[in-house]
């Protein structure tokens, strides 16, 4: 035996040693997680009063691959926030609203439709018909508030366990860029809603700050032009694609403004909030989603044009038909969901969450990473 094959199994037994203190680190963090947002991350709250017959997403193939049947969530499996909760060593959080659950270890407010502004900024604006909103950001803020007597016995000890706490707040902003964009609005006139959206999330982050929270995650927006719900309905002339992407490249943009406008609006809150002890990481989802279509192959997914693992032949070479949803007559499931990024042409799948969730715990999609070399016992 050489030397050199003596001391691989000490090299083994090293690097055994650094994961397991990785996850033992991480595990130990945090007391609950509160989780925000929309139908990015709904773990059910949707459905908890029952499941309307137009809902496709309560339906199979939804919940297929982990669960083995719907949940309400939309996706074949997982999302990000069960990914980073089963990171944490915490349970899956309940929906808010479910009934008989408990929430010592956190809970998940994010509801389908939901939006940064509420309802009535949109109608004020004359699109009340094309917002769909069950619960905007605010909103669930207060659910969060209604919910304290439940989970602590006074509100010292709420904010205790609140500082002890994770905080995911977002992604908002998909559904208040939909309004205006499926009214067909001119796309400069979408852009003037950046800064009333991004300042929205601003006021939310500042009430969960008063409320005691001090570590929150606050993800950006998806590049939209790269999904095939808007490359089936937004055609464009070839020039308006991108050469290697096939996406759209002035969604992108309004997707990549966003991100920067909201990046800008952090950075003010931990000037702000410097000397109080208050950690805001920016979690993105942009780069990943954008490298699962140009580096597919380095995430274990096909290389092709942007497509839906779950939906039925449309406009285009997507896998997308607004007649034939995943979950409705016609439409159908890949074999194999962990080789595709685009569950059902609108959300991702469970193995792109997946990936999502493990850059925003570790790097390289978070800055800075939720788990860090900080005890927080």
């Amino acid at each position: 035996m050489t030397r050199r094959s003596q001391q691989l199994p000490v090299c083994v037994l090293l690097l055994l040693v650094l994961l397991a203190g990785r996850q033992q680190a991480a595990a130990k963090k945090y007391a609950a997680i509160f989780n925000f947002g929309d139908s990015l991350v709904d773990a059910g709250n949707l459905v908890v009063d029952g499941i309307p017959d137009y809902l496709a997403t309560a339906k199979l193939p939804y919940g297929m691959t982990y669960f083995g049947y719907p949940t309400g969530r939309c996706s074949d499996g997982r999302l990000v926030v069960d990914f980073i909760a089963q990171e944490l060593g915490l349970p899956l959080l309940p929906p808010s609203k479910a009934k008989n659950a408990t929430f010592h270890y956190g809970a998940n407010f994010a509801i389908t439709g939901a939006t940064a502004l509420d309802r009535e900024y949109f109608v004020a604006k004359g699109l009340g018909k094309t917002i769909w909103s069950s619960g905007s950001l605010h909103t669930q803020i207060k659910w969060l508030q209604e919910m304290k007597p439940k989970i602590c016995k006074s509100p010292e000890e709420c904010r205790d366990l609140f500082r002890r706490s994770l905080f995911i707040v977002g992604e908002f902003g998909g559904n208040d860029y939909n309004s205006p964009l499926f009214a067909f609005q001119p796309l400069e006139e979408v852009h003037k809603f950046v800064p009333d959206i991004v300042d929205s999330i601003g006021e939310g982050i500042e009430k969960l700050i008063a409320e005691g929270a001090v570590e929150l995650v606050v993800p950006g927006v998806l590049p939209i032009g790269c999904f095939p719900v808007y490359l089936s309905i937004f055609r464009k002339q070839p020039d308006g694609y991108g050469g290697k992407s096939g996406c759209i490249k002035d969604l992108n943009t309004l997707s990549w403004v966003h991100n920067v406008a909201l990046q800008r609006k952090i950075a003010e809150l931990r000037q702000k909030h410097a000397g109080a002890g208050v950690r805001i990481m920016y979690a993105d989802y942009y780069t990943p989603a954008i490298q699962f279509v140009l580096h597919a192959e380095k995430w274990g997914m096909l290389r092709q044009k942007p497509r839906a693992c779950c939906g039925a032949p449309g406009v285009g070479v997507y896998n997308f038909n607004l007649t034939s949803k995943c979950g409705e007559p016609g439409a159908y499931a890949c074999e194999d969901a962990s080789n595709h990024w685009s569950w059902d042409g609108i959300h991702l799948t469970e193995a792109a969450y997946g990936h999502i969730a493990r850059g925003w715990l570790y790097g390289p999609f978070a800055e800075p990473p939720i788990v860090e070399t900080r005890n927080h016992e």
